[in-house]
């Protein structure tokens, strides 16, 4: 079964939660979140998987989930349909349990008829202006 792909990932120690991104190609894991790049390997036999994963800093930011900024995180879990659960630990960080939940990412293609796109409805009238009622001193044209 084909696992390659682009999952939103919800992590969680301890410590507290977070969310990321993460790309599965080929053996090799990518990905990231506002202050942690991701990087590593994985093998998948049938619906079961094992990482080693790997973070790093490239941003200010609040502590990690692990107390330590760089880690590598050894998984093991299960792939059940569009998502895979998965859970380990990290040698630098003992005792501090890591799971994970990754859930495929739908494909943003263009349809048989080109990009999906939304319009904004167009304003015909100063009744669908935005009124901000704590700016003072300014007229309502």
């Amino acid at each position: 079964m084909h696992r390659d792909g682009r999952y939103a990932a919800w992590f969680r120690t301890p410590r507290g939660e977070g969310t990321g991104i993460v790309q599965l190609a080929n053996g090799r894991i990518s990905g990231g979140d506002s202050f942690f790049t991701y990087s590593g390997s994985y093998e998948v036999d049938d619906d079961r998987f094992t990482a080693a994963l790997k973070t790093t800093r490239y941003a200010e930011g609040p502590p990690t989930l692990f107390g330590i900024d760089e880690v590598e995180v050894e998984l093991a879990g299960t792939f059940k349909g569009r998502m895979a659960t998965c859970s380990g630990t990290a040698r630098q960080a003992p005792g501090v349990t890591f799971a994970a939940t990754l859930i495929a990412s739908e494909d943003v293609s263009a349809g048989p008829d080109g990009p999906r796109t939304v319009k904004l409805p167009a304003a015909s009238d100063s009744r669908n202006r935005a009124r901000n009622s704590l700016v003072r001193g300014l007229s309502r044209v």
